[in-house]
C-alpha cells in the first residue's frame, strides 16, 4: 500500500486531479520509464505519490513539482527522508525547469498531467528540450493522438507538428477511466517524447517555424493561400511544390520546414 494512501485527499476539480490507483498500470508506466540510480527525474503533479513511490525506490535523483499545497505534507512525510528527493511547491506552468539541469545530466520528465494544463505545459517543455533526455506523460487520449498524428488526419495540427519537430513521439499504451479515482470521463494514454539528440533540421529557424505553423492553422477551414498571405505568396508556395489551395492539415512537417526556410532565406 502506498505511503500516501491515508488520509484520503479529495480530488480538486480546479486542479484537474484524477489520482491513478491501478497497481498494474502504475508498474507498467514505471517499467516504460525504467528509472536508474544515475538518472535525474522530475515528476510533475505527484499527487498522492502513486508513481513517486516506485520512482523514489529506484534511488534516482527525484525532484517533484506539486501545485496543491494540501498534498505537500503527505509527500514530505513519505519521501523527505530520502536525500535524493526534493519537493517544489509550485505551478509547473511557471516553474523554471532549466534551474534543475546540470551539465551532462539532462532531465527525465514524467507525470500524470492535469488535462486542463497539458497542452500549454507540453509547449513550455518543448522550448526546453536542450536540457531534457525524455518525457513520459499520462495524458487525455485525444491529446496523445494529436501528439502522434500524421498529416491528413483530423488530429494533425500545431501540437503534433511542433512535438515531432523537437522529439520522436511514441504512443505507448492506453489507460481506462477505472484506473483513476475519481474516474475521468475520458480515456487516457501514456506517451513518450524523446528530444532529438541532433536535430534532423539544424538550419530551421524554430521561432519562425512556430509562427508559420500557428498562422497556417489559424483558421483550419481556410487555404494556405489565405492563411499564409502575410508570410509567403502563392508563387513561392507553388515553387516549393505546395498547392496554395490546400489546407494546413494536408502538409507534412518537412513541407512546413520548407516554407519556413523559404521565408527565412
Amino acid at each position: 500500500m502506498s505511503a500516501m494512501s491515508k488520509p484520503q485527499h479529495r480530488a480538486r476539480k480546479r486542479f484537474g486531479q484524477n489520482f491513478l490507483q491501478d497497481a498494474g498500470i502504475i508498474n507498467s508506466i514505471v517499467r516504460a520509464i525504467n528509472p536508474l540510480p544515475q538518472d535525474h527525474l522530475v515528476e510533475i503533479g505527484p499527487g498522492q505519490g502513486a508513481l513517486t513511490e516506485l520512482l523514489s525506490a529506484s534511488n534516482c535523483q527525484l525532484d517533484v513539482v506539486e501545485l496543491d499545497r494540501d498534498l505537500v505534507p503527505g509527500l514530505l512525510a513519505a519521501y523527505s527522508a530520502n536525500p535524493r528527493f526534493k519537493l517544489h511547491s509550485a505551478d509547473a506552468l511557471k516553474f523554471d525547469f532549466a534551474a534543475l539541469a546540470r551539465e551532462g545530466h539532462p532531465l527525465r520528465v514524467v507525470g500524470n498531467l492535469p488535462y486542463n494544463i497539458s497542452t500549454p505545459l507540453i509547449f513550455k517543455l518543448l522550448e526546453n528540450t536542450s536540457i531534457i533526455r525524455d518525457m513520459h506523460f499520462m495524458l487525455q487520449l485525444e491529446v496523445v493522438d494529436r501528439l502522434a498524428a500524421s498529416p491528413g488526419s483530423k488530429d494533425w495540427g500545431r501540437l503534433g507538428i511542433m512535438a515531432q519537430y523537437h522529439c520522436a513521439v511514441d504512443k505507448l499504451f492506453e489507460v481506462p477511466p477505472e484506473a483513476f479515482n475519481p474516474r475521468p470521463k475520458v480515456r487516457s494514454a501514456i506517451v513518450r517524447l524523446a528530444p532529438w539528440r541532433e536535430s534532423p533540421w539544424p538550419d530551421c529557424d524554430t521561432n519562425l517555424l512556430r509562427q508559420v505553423v500557428q498562422t497556417a492553422f489559424g483558421q483550419r477551414r481556410k487555404t494556405l493561400r489565405n492563411n499564409l498571405k502575410g508570410l509567403i505568396d502563392t508563387a513561392r508556395l507553388e515553387s516549393l511544390g505546395i498547392d496554395p489551395g490546400a489546407r494546413a492539415e494536408t502538409l507534412a512537417l518537412n513541407q512546413f520546414i520548407e516554407i519556413t526556410t523559404a521565408i527565412h532565406g
